[in-house]
């Protein structure tokens, strides 16, 4: 079965315009730009349009995965609750002429939409090549119950860790194996197949994850202890081989 891909909130956030249209609800993500597209100048798309890049969650029933319904207090009929107005494939409160009730799977029901899942939470990790002493600061994502494009993928920013080193912020998931992270290191480093990767001295395994490698998460003890995340940092070393590969 096809591994799921995982996004964060960030990555969901850039995609926040009518011709780029993304929005997170229920864990899951969705590619809503085809469905501006197709009803482009609809009236009814402007509820999604001003929660572009944002989580809908309470949009929805969790339990029914429905859009919330109401009692409406004049007519006492359930009716879909929409307090930021009535959207896409949502029917009106009353009969009415112009609605097609033949429309379909609804959007959040339809899997064509559904791009990956969302993460919930956040991670550092510290890539050390030991070749150079170059250093990666790697953020790793929690799956909450997301493979992106490198674009969308990849925040950058300069650190100022040693005089002779440059961070750069990747985000990664950490239900990824560490193959999957290494694909997403080869950006930065087209040899990286050419390296033995260990965390405290032992070789990790590459077809598991960053937790099942023995890789800690000590953010909820650090919090408690209200110590900096920042100077407890898990690194993982990267060891070249020379096997000759070629970049």
């Amino acid at each position: 079965m096809r591994r799921p891909k995982y996004f964060t909130p960030a990555e969901v956030a850039a995609h926040n315009t009518a011709d780029d249209l993304w929005v997170s609800f229920l864990g899951k993500v969705c590619d809503l730009t085809p469905l501006m597209s197709e009803y482009k100048g609809d009236v009814l798309l402007l509820p999604i349009l001003e929660f572009a890049g944002k989580d809908i969650s309470s949009w929805f029933d969790p339990k029914t995965k429905d859009v919330q319904k109401y009692v409406d207090p004049q007519t006492n009929c359930v009716r879909y609750y929409t307090p930021r107005g009535r959207f896409v494939h949502v029917p009106p409160s009353g009969p009415r002429s112009d609605w097609a009730s033949d429309i379909g799977e609804p959007w959040w029901r339809d899997k064509r939409y559904e791009v990956g899942l969302l993460s919930a939470k956040t991670r550092w990790i510290r890539v050390i090549n030991t070749l150079t002493s170059q250093e990666q600061r790697m953020e790793v994502r929690f799956l909450r119950h997301t493979s992106p494009s490198p674009g969308a993928l990849c925040s950058l920013s300069r650190l100022s860790l040693r005089p002779d080193s440059v961070a750069l912020l990747i985000q990664v998931c950490s239900e990824e194996t560490l193959d999957e992270i290494l694909h997403r290191y080869l950006h930065y480093n087209s040899h990286a197949c050419s390296y033995t990767w260990k965390h405290d001295g032992a070789n990790l395994d590459m077809s598991r994850t960053l937790s099942e490698n023995n890789v800690p998460d000590d953010d909820l003890e650090l919090d408690q202890l209200m110590l900096d995340r920042d100077l407890f940092t898990p690194a993982i070393l990267l060891h070249f081989n020379d096997d000759l590969t070629e970049g």
